[in-house]
């Protein structure tokens, strides 16, 4: 009995001072969660695919395995509110189920991304095949706004005729997939004429969904003040902010932002970049910024015409905003906080314990870089955003350089 008492009090003293309760433990990085307030090195636990922990110092041997991020930030996974990703064979079809829109996954980790929200590639006629394709089998969590256009965005006259664009068909249709679509859009419609705007509304109105409007293109030009206050509500999304597009009026005139702008963001439009490959430019965007005019969200739209042109990715995209003055803490919560609230999905965008464990830990680089617009021009910068390690469910899905990999001894 004595022996057996004593082998067991000797095993005890030999266990770690603290069970292995966390999958992943991230450790000394600089975590910044503009949900929670939180702007300081604290280290983040990781159990059974959700944040267990969040504190300044937890015991390391309490975790299986142990991720050294000193020197780096520490964030929510990054949600992209502007891509398109239904990625299909159909010909002529644009970006609707075609060859233009990518695969979530090949494009999203990598640079941080764990939430993408395709906005507007299916219609209410082929929301399920894109669910079929796109949401099941990404392990990206995709979401969607439903093109007003019961098709969706194939192109050409496809998104010009009036009687596909059906609002009472999308809101039902929304309605019938809520885990999937958060909003409805209007994109690439060429007339003088305020019905496919008003028709995409109504659908939001009729679903409860914000809408995202992607505007312009009419001969004479519409007027931006009177979208901003006549037709859009509070919460619903203007795109392509700091684009410079033909046949759209721009929301700077003679190297000024135009006074209504800022009165709009007041009101409660939101701002959404979606760079794309041709809706950014430096000079819209310089002197908007620097009249106080920051996106409320930071996206790409991405594609496969844009992402090996000027924007690239969306940490390149971030990039540029930190190169325009937008502060670092910023920049993560328009790729956060807030574009959880535009799509009324309050489980994402940050790292409350209990929380679905995505996380992103990015790297500021120092050095000499050169960030392009959609037009041709380069902004020299002296640092960059990249993405060292993503984390979706609890799972690392990207590791640019080996952190979560045991090293390896010859």
């Amino acid at each position: 009995m004595k022996t057996t008492l004593v082998t067991i009090l000797l095993a005890l003293a030999a266990m770690p001072s603290a069970a292995q309760d966390l999958d992943l433990l991230i450790k000394n990085g600089h975590v910044i969660d503009p949900k929670n307030g939180i702007d300081r090195v604290m280290d983040v636990g990781i159990a059974e695919g959700r944040i267990a922990v969040v504190a300044p110092d937890v015991d390391a041997a309490r975790a299986d395995a142990v991720v050294d991020a000193a020197g780096l930030y520490v964030t929510p996974g990054l949600i992209d509110m502007h891509v398109h990703v239904f990625h299909g064979t159909e010909e002529d079809a644009y970006i609707s189920n075609s060859y233009t829109s990518v695969p979530a996954d090949a494009f999203t980790f990598r640079t941080g991304v764990t939430t993408a929200v395709d906005v507007g590639s299916a219609g209410w006629r082929n929301i399920r095949t894109f669910v079929d394709q796109a949401v099941n089998h990404s392990e990206t969590r995709v979401l969607a706004f439903l093109n007003i256009v019961g098709a969706g965005m194939k192109g050409g006259a496809a998104e010009q005729d009036l009687r596909d664009m059906d609002p009472k068909l999308t809101a039902m249709t929304a309605l019938k997939y809520p885990e999937v679509v958060v909003g409805v859009k209007l994109a690439h419609y060429e007339g003088p004429d305020w019905t496919p705007t008003d028709l995409a509304v109504e659908a939001g109105r009729q679903a409860d969904l914000p809408v995202m409007i992607d505007f312009g293109r009419a001969e004479p030009p519409l007027s931006l003040e009177t979208l901003f206050f006549d037709h859009l509500r509070p919460g619903d999304i203007f795109t392509h902010v700091y684009g410079n597009v033909s046949r759209r009026e721009s929301i700077v005139e003679n190297g000024r932002l135009r006074p209504f702008v800022l009165d709009a963001q007041q009101r409660g439009v939101v701002f959404d970049v979606g760079h794309g490959g041709s809706s950014f430019a430096y000079a819209v965007a310089a002197p908007a910024t620097r009249a106080g005019l920051w996106p409320s969200t930071i996206s790409t739209d991405l594609h496969a015409e844009s992402t090996n042109a000027g924007m690239k990715d969306l940490s390149n995209v971030m990039s540029k905003f930190l190169a325009l003055g937008m502060p670092l803490t910023e920049v993560i919560r328009a790729t956060t906080w807030t574009p959880a609230e535009v799509i009324r999905r309050p489980a994402l965008g940050h790292l409350d314990v209990g929380a679905d464990a995505d996380v992103a830990v990015l790297r500021l680089r120092d050095g000499a870089f050169g960030l392009t617009d959609s037009r041709g021009y380069r902004l020299p910068a002296s640092q960059k955003i990249e993405a060292e390690l993503t984390i979706r469910a609890g799972r690392v899905v990207w590791d640019l350089n080996g952190l979560a990999q045991q090293s390896f001894e010859d």
